[in-house]
């Protein structure tokens, strides 16, 4: 009887929480998947060829800009418990460790990437006729992979400080700028696949830009040191290690599953990057939440409040499971329309359509798994993450390869999807009732050994904002 009228408020709370930063993440997420997709739509029209060499190349993109995904995901957990501790200066600190990373790691894959383009191609697809865009996309396009780490950085930093409204502003600024610049390049100076590549250059650089301008106003306000510090790149870069590890298993199988999708031919492998770009859009619409978590269980780990963060991350699979559903519906629906939307081609289209049944299938398990995701990442659990990933690509890897031995087709290609998301479901659901993640205090995420300086966490989130 004395429980039920303080649950009530308790979830309200935690709901205004939950909307009040998954909103604007969830528009400053789609920005990633509608680079793609627009890409994918416009260079369609072009061939099947030239679709299927921006598949191979994307794929190649993805795994070099997605394994430093904890340029974000670290600084978000990081900042967030030195907000819930009180220590703002320090918090912007971490974050601008992170971004100094992010340009050297940027600089890396760029030096890397131009002179084996290639030979990398060469890896992922067997046809003659798609290599040559695939390689003339990668060459342009991973120019603007050290501006992309930087959005990734420097988007951890707003999300720490609970800011997810800036991000939104810039992804559609840059969207918007993306869009554009496809449309004069690609057919208005006929530049074709090339013109896609340095749209997306021009846009990202533009997004990293004004990302910069915002965490650097900030550091001066309160006093954060803005010069690049070794011993913190180094500690920030330790303390990645282990999302690296989850994101480069996370990535394996990714990889593995186009280069099945190639060996099955153009057209299959054509229907598998146009798969790959709805995947995405769903996956970060769902991860809105996820990035939510984040921000809202560092800030409570931070603060010392557990029972907090154990309320939040209940409310939180909630909303995932329910936008799973909503969005699983909505693609069932849909399956019609989808696939003259970005192809002409009848062949891609007749492989295209029956996978849809299955990614539809899959998004409530997905809503859990990105909920707990972030939440484990909030709570600098990454150590877990990387194990419990490591075991997916186990499982997953054998059933993949099996389906390019047996027989089954890109159907079967995406039922092995299916089959990992299921898997990483329950090895964070059983990582989430035990409770080992909350462990409090400014420590465990920290991108330096610097101690935090105790606070008023309300006072840190107004004078953050």
């Amino acid at each position: 009887m004395t429980k039920a009228p303080t649950a009530v408020p308790s979830r309200r709370r935690h709901d205004r929480d939950i909307l009040a930063l998954a909103v604007p993440a969830f528009g400053a997420l789609l920005a990633e998947p509608l680079f793609v997709m627009t890409d994918s739509a416009i260079v369609g029209h072009l061939g099947t060829a030239q679709l299927a060499g921006l598949g191979v190349a994307s794929a190649l993109l993805m795994t070099g800009v997605s394994v430093f995904v904890f340029l974000a995901y670290a600084t978000t957990a990081a900042v967030a418990r030195q907000v819930g501790a009180g220590d703002p200066q320090t918090a912007i600190r971490h974050g601008m460790d992170g971004i100094w990373l992010a340009l050297l790691l940027g600089s890396a894959v760029v030096t890397a990437v131009m002179p084996t383009a290639p030979a990398l191609v060469g890896v992922f697809t067997a046809s003659d006729t798609a290599a040559p865009f695939a390689t003339a996309y990668l060459r342009t396009a991973v120019l603007g992979v050290p501006a992309m780490l930087v959005v990734m950085a420097a988007t951890g930093v707003l999300r720490g400080l609970q800011d997810t409204r800036t991000p939104l502003v810039v992804a559609v600024a840059g969207f918007s700028a993306n869009a554009g610049l496809h449309a004069v390049l690609v057919y208005g100076a006929g530049l074709g696949i090339a013109g896609s590549a340095w749209g997306t250059v021009v846009a990202q650089w533009g997004m990293a830009a004004v990302c910069l301008g915002v965490v650097v106003r900030g550091a001066r306000r309160h006093g954060a040191c803005l010069r690049p510090d070794a011993a913190g790149i180094r500690a920030c870069a330790r303390a990645g290690v282990p999302l690296l590890i989850r994101t480069l298993s996370l990535r394996a199988i990714s990889v593995i599953a186009t280069a099945v999708a190639a060996r099955l031919g153009d057209v299959d492998l054509a229907a598998h990057q146009l798969l790959l770009s709805l995947w995405s859009l769903l996956a970060f619409a769902l991860d809105a939440i996820a990035i939510a978590g984040q921000a809202i269980t560092g800030r409570h780990l931070g603060a010392g409040d557990v029972q907090g963060a154990r309320e939040a991350c209940r409310r939180m699979v909630r909303w995932g499971i329910a936008s799973g559903v909503a969005l699983g519906a909505l693609v069932t629906a849909a399956r019609p329309l989808l696939a003259p939307l970005f192809t002409s081609d009848p062949a891609v289209r007749h492989v295209f359509v029956p996978v849809l049944l299955v990614i539809a299938l899959c998004q409530p398990v997905c809503g859990v798994v990105f909920v707990l995701d972030g939440v484990l990442m909030g709570a600098g659990d990454g150590r877990y993450l990387a194990w419990a990933m490591l075991a997916t690509l186990a499982v997953f890897a054998p059933v993949a390869l099996l389906v390019r031995v047996w027989g089954g087709g890109l159907t079967g290609v995406w039922l092995s999807t299916a089959l990992m998301m299921t898997v990483r479901m329950l090895t964070l659901w059983a990582r989430a009732r035990s409770g080992h993640w909350t462990v409090t205090g400014a420590g465990p995420t920290s991108c330096t050994s610097d101690a935090s300086t105790p606070g008023s966490s309300r006072e840190t989130l107004r004078s953050a904002r």
